[in-house]
């Protein structure tokens, strides 16, 4: 579009065949698709051919439907166009020295061009022709007016002042034939965006681009204003905003546009986040509540590569909100092994035991958070730290205190994934205070927990064990032998870093000896 030529048009050993396009009274003209051209082009080629060198009739498709009829104040009248589809079969002329019939060649032969005739507004007042040259070999020659085209684009504007009188232009490689006739229609429309309203986003996107190229003021804003009000559906999001970020330096207001995905608040992302984390945390309604941590989770996980940078400002948020539920979780569980808890009525039991449950739950959700973030490393020591509430948990029913070994098991897992690194201390306090307790629960985990992957579970346990000093492997995995050989699989089958272990002690030792003492013997 950045070159042009002037010349008068040719139209010797043209064929011209019609096909039906859509036309509007007002002259707005519905270009057909590539696909649809070369369609329409083969079945007329396979067509016999007429040899008294008559035209054939105009046809008729019954798929082409009237556009409805909008009046312009342009003209007086409103004048059907007529549009035609010309097929040029350009033929090179033979070479003086050629001897008769040659032999063909087929890089010798020309491609073949398909025009299309287009006329907007009253064609007996055009006094201009533009020729858009596509893909394909189709050309476009369009019957236009120069004063609809100067007033509305400066591009054209430019162009026609540079000679006069002119009458036709080329445009050459031209990349979107179909959307720069469209667009060229829309100069001779009274309201572009009115005829923007059943297009697809893509489509004015496309638009859009040959408005801005043409310099169509008019028809820029009416695409801005069509894509601030429709809704964005899947990746057209990401294709608006790119498509409009770059006019924000021109006189289109395009700030309504990116409003929608950026905000001009003064209050940092950080406080909306902990709103959202109350809320949720907050939140009495179980079904809610359990939709929207999955929701915020899943949302977490997918941007973990963007928001990584964000872990240190969204962590002090995330620990304050563990530490306040560990607070309210110690609490009642020292409220439901009182004395006096027990002889009260179930009634009053109930609601203290579904609070428990449902910190329990908190806390679990934050851990998978910090986990999947691999900022979990603080918390596991503040986990192993929970001393009071880890000898608390036997008195409790087994319904209402399994989701804290929940807890404890992500922890393990983590640890067995390397998503947190902390240290052998914090490793070795996490199993000594809360390896028991998720031995109690196990037998309800395997059958009442339907989240829990026990495969996963025992693996980050024994992984974890097996990270510790060779005694205290020993010490752990003796102690898990005992309750494995009485209770089997309502316990942790730990048999894999069992055989680790054995291996570590029994066999490694006299490897080694053996290897010494080869050197020697040799």
């Amino acid at each position: 579009m950045t070159e042009f030529k002037v010349g008068s048009l040719d139209a010797r050993a043209t064929k011209i065949r019609n096909v039906p396009i859509a036309v509007t009274p007002e002259g707005f003209w519905c270009c057909p698709s590539q696909a649809v051209l070369q369609k329409t082009m083969k079945n007329q080629n396979q067509q016999a051919k007429p040899k008294g060198g008559a035209s054939p009739l105009a046809s008729k498709a019954s798929s082409v439907q009237r556009a409805p009829t909008i009046s312009s104040e342009r003209r007086a009248h409103s004048t059907p166009t007529r549009s035609r589809i010309n097929s040029d079969e350009q033929k090179c002329a033979p070479a003086e020295n050629s001897t008769p019939n040659p032999p063909k060649v087929a890089n010798d032969r020309p491609q073949k061009q398909h025009k299309i005739s287009v006329g907007f507004g009253q064609l007996e007042m055009s006094d201009l022709k533009v020729v858009l040259y596509g893909k394909d070999g189709v050309a476009v020659k369009m019957s236009v007016h120069r004063n609809i085209l100067a007033e509305n684009s400066t591009w054209f504007a430019d162009k026609l002042s540079r000679q006069s009188p002119m009458s036709s232009m080329e445009v050459p490689d031209c990349e979107d034939v179909e959307i720069y006739v469209e667009t060229v229609g829309l100069m001779y429309c009274n309201d572009a965006k009115q005829r923007l309203i059943k297009q697809s986003v893509p489509r004015v996107l496309r638009i859009l681009k040959v408005a801005e190229l043409l310099g169509f003021q008019a028809c820029v804003l009416s695409c801005l204003e069509y894509l601030e009000a429709v809704p964005w559906v899947g990746e057209e999001e990401e294709n608006v905003v790119s498509s409009v970020q770059h006019l924000q330096s021109g006189n289109y207001g395009v700030s309504p546009i990116l409003k929608r995905v950026c905000s001009d608040l003064t209050s940092p992302p950080n406080d909306t986040f902990v709103h959202i984390i109350e809320l949720v945390l907050k939140s009495g309604e179980d079904r809610g509540r359990r939709e929207m941590k999955s929701l915020v989770l899943k949302l977490l996980k997918e941007n973990s590569s963007c928001t990584s940078t964000s872990v240190d400002i969204y962590a002090e948020t995330l620990y304050s909100s563990c530490q306040n539920c560990l607070e309210s979780l110690l609490t009642l569980f020292r409220q439901a092994t009182a004395d006096d808890f027990a002889e009260q009525s179930l009634d009053l039991k109930e609601p203290v035991f579904r609070q428990i449950a449902l910190e329990a739950d908190n806390l679990l959700w934050l851990t998978e958070i910090l986990a999947d973030r691999n900022a979990a490393g603080e918390f596991a020591v503040m986990w192993s730290n929970q001393g009071e509430l880890a000898e608390l948990h036997s008195k409790l029913p087994t319904k209402s205190r399994h989701l804290v070994s929940c807890v404890t098991a992500r922890l393990f897992v983590a640890i067995g994934k390397g998503e947190m690194l902390p240290s052998k201390d914090t490793r070795k306090l996490l199993l000594d205070v809360w390896l028991q307790p998720l031995m109690d629960d196990y037998n309800w985990l395997q059958h009442g927990c339907r989240s829990f992957d026990r495969k996963v579970v025992e693996e980050g346990i024994g992984r974890t064990i097996l990270t510790l000093p060779l005694e205290d492997q020993q010490t752990i995995l003796l102690s898990w032998l005992g309750s494995f050989l009485k209770v089997g699989d309502s316990c942790p089958n730990l048999q894999k870093a069992f055989e680790v272990w054995w291996k570590r002690t029994f066999v490694r030792p006299y490897v080694e000896q053996g290897n010494q003492s080869q050197p020697g013997r040799s």
